[in-house]
């Protein structure tokens, strides 16, 4: 995601003076001073690993000015045959602070040993257990720490917590028990019964009937997504439990796709996208959050809690500033339970700057920050203030499920996530046609076609640097942020399990 989204983006809308008068900053993290200057980095900044890049590669990678596309080796692979390229912005930060993983791991119950660890890392995978393929986009903010750790650990996250539910996973024909025993087996009731029992009462709800309408029937896939839910947050928190002995820089918006028993989970907090094309068809899998789309929930926070607001920021929204002689006017407005406009007379209160403010790209919560979910950004404040901006901020992925099973893939039926660099110049729609334009000119035998067809996708929304910047064939500009890719064939599980 663009730098520029966490700048405000008022300075041509209202002379680019900030809630407190300051001109506005080029960093979302700009002012504030954390006090991590000297604490090590959790983990050391690079490329994905299974690009395999060279020192000199890793340099060359840096290049604003030519912006070359990093691409999987021929030769090296990834599970599915799954298709990777990506490339630098054209100079808004100093590094690409995109991050991928594309990773297969086992689900297995944990042994004594690792039951405690909030992270099984030493949980080594051996071959058994249930297999679980993963693939992330990280796309960071404010430095690229927060990425590099998700893209590192996201996933064992994931796993360890399926870890526990393993024995529910392994018997999927029955419903998940409503409640555990103790040592997380199935809880069984028979065992409560104590010794003398009452005779049976014909209206008692032992009555199976009954009980269906007061239990709620909770389906496998809906807990698989609630563990998913659940990593996510203990993500969050874990970037924060650590920022106090590693410096991890920034946020970062998370899309993750992790295939699992037959079905595709695509979990996404942020503003990346992806979508399935099948038969040259779409099938958005994400909804993007912004400001804009979460307009409703961000208002309602700043109604029910204004000492989050600062006494800078009103939680009600305006076409435009309102001027200090336009008090006593009647304006259009809205607020959180609105979804249309309507006219208020303008108080002292309503001249405070708005809590969401521009729109489309530009819109931003709080004149930082251009996107509402994500990892990380626990120490992000409004420029030259000491309001935090995270309380705003939703760690809790929105999931869908596709279940690979109930349909035929052929090998031009492919999953493409994209981070937003991708997606702001190029539509769903332009993306599938380029896809099956490029597959269906592609040797269906050759490993490298979804690679081939990724780095396509990101050459189409890069354009070519002309005089004018990297502008696309129409002369419309290209994406000038980083921009990373995955093309993941759909027939892919049935090769490979």
């Amino acid at each position: 995601m663009m730098i520029s989204k966490v700048k405000n983006a008022m300075s041509n809308l209202v002379g680019g003076m900030m809630p407190h008068g300051h001109h506005h900053h080029n960093h979302h993290s700009g002012g504030q001073t954390c006090g991590t200057d000297s604490l090590p980095p959790r983990f050391p900044y690079g490329r994905p690993d299974f690009l395999d890049l060279t020192p000199e590669l890793l340099q060359y990678s840096t290049e604003h000015a030519s912006r070359p596309v990093l691409t999987l080796k021929r030769g090296s692979r990834l599970p599915w045959q799954t298709g990777y390229a990506e490339v630098i912005n054209a100079g808004k930060s100093m590094l690409n602070e995109d991050q991928a993983s594309c990773e297969k791991v086992f689900v297995k119950k944990p042994s004594g040993k690792h039951r405690n660890s909030t992270l099984g890392m030493s949980l080594k995978d051996d071959g058994t257990g249930i297999p679980l393929h993963f693939w992330g986009i990280f796309d960071g903010h404010a430095g690229s720490g927060a990425a590099i750790m998700a893209s590192k650990l996201l996933h064992h996250l994931i796993r360890d917590r399926l870890g526990e539910i393993c024995h529910l996973l392994e018997n999927p024909s029955s419903a998940p028990p409503i409640c555990l025993a103790k040592n997380g087996s199935p809880y069984q009731a028979e065992a409560k019964k104590g010794g003398a029992q009452e005779p049976e009462d014909p209206d008692a709800v032992s009555d199976a009937s009954v009980r269906f309408y007061m239990e709620k029937v909770v389906s496998l896939e809906s807990l698989v997504m609630g563990v998913i839910e659940t990593a996510f947050k203990q993500m969050d928190d874990l970037i924060e439990k650590e920022k106090s002995s590693y410096a991890i820089s920034g946020g970062c918006c998370a899309l993750a796709a992790i295939h699992l028993m037959g079905k595709l989970y695509v979990a996404n907090a942020g503003d990346s996208r992806a979508i399935i094309i099948r038969n040259n068809e779409v099938i958005p899998m994400t909804n993007e959050f912004t400001p804009e789309s979460e307009r409703q929930r961000l208002q309602y926070l700043g109604f029910l809690r204004p000492e989050l607001l600062g006494n800078e920021f009103t939680h009600i929204e305006f076409p435009r500033r309102i001027q200090h002689s336009e008090l006593g006017k009647k304006m259009l407005y809205r607020d959180h339970s609105m979804t249309g406009w309507a006219y208020k007379t303008i108080v002292e209160d309503d001249l405070k700057f708005p809590l969401i403010y521009g729109e489309g790209k530009k819109a931003r919560v709080m004149a930082t920050i251009g996107v509402t979910r994500g990892l990380g950004d626990h120490d992000l404040k409004v420029y030259n203030s000491n309001i935090y901006i995270k309380p705003f901020l939703s760690c809790v992925p929105e999931v869908k499920v596709y279940n690979l099973d109930e349909h035929k893939h052929g090998p031009d039926d492919v999953l493409v996530m994209g981070t937003d660099g991708l997606w702001d110049v190029t539509t769903d729609k332009e993306v599938a046609d380029a896809i099956t334009a490029y597959l269906s000119c592609c040797d269906p035998s050759d490993p490298m076609r979804y690679t081939l067809a990724a780095q396509d996708l990101l050459m189409r929304s890069r354009g070519v640097l002309k005089e004018r910047g990297w502008r696309l064939p129409n002369d419309r500009l290209g994406s000038g942020d980083d921009i990373t890719v995955f093309v993941i064939p759909l027939a892919g599980h049935e090769s490979e399990t």
